[in-house]
């Protein structure tokens, strides 16, 4: 039988450009699921942050948002600044994207050794971000 269990977290941002590391609100609501092999996903319901699984140290996380600088520029010219000054924080989670699945088994997440789960914000600070992580399968 299928179970789904749904953990919803709140974080806070600081910085107009910062990257998060998440990985440990997502293993807790793994845990709490008591499902131990199925599908985690993890959802930014955010139009102006992404999520990303991939490698977290400083440089690197740094490296994240300085491409996201270098080719879609904050004050680029582009049309949607006309309303708030953020299209570059759209086009950014639209390309990247606001969603992640990660496969689970035994109760453990199965990522790379380095692999960590990231929320990229591109638009703070915001001291409301959501993270949704629906976790379904079997325990």
């Amino acid at each position: 039988m299928c179970e789904v269990y749904v953990r919803t977290f709140t974080i806070s941002t600081s910085r107009r450009f910062e990257a998060l590391k998440i990985t440990h609100l997502v293993e807790q609501a793994v845990t709490e699921s008591g499902i131990k092999d199925g599908l985690v996903i993890i959802h930014a319901p955010h139009a102006t942050a992404a999520i990303v699984l991939n490698e977290y140290e400083p440089r690197i996380a740094s490296d994240y948002l300085e491409w996201v600088k270098r080719y879609i520029p904050p004050g680029g010219g582009w049309r949607h600044d006309e309303i708030d000054d953020n299209a570059h924080a759209h086009i950014a989670s639209a390309i990247i994207g606001s969603t992640r699945a990660i496969p689970l088994k035994d109760g453990r997440l199965l990522r790379g050794t380095w692999q960590e789960v990231i929320l990229l914000e591109f638009d703070g600070p915001r001291s409301r971000r959501r993270i949704v992580v629906e976790v379904i399968g079997r325990k």
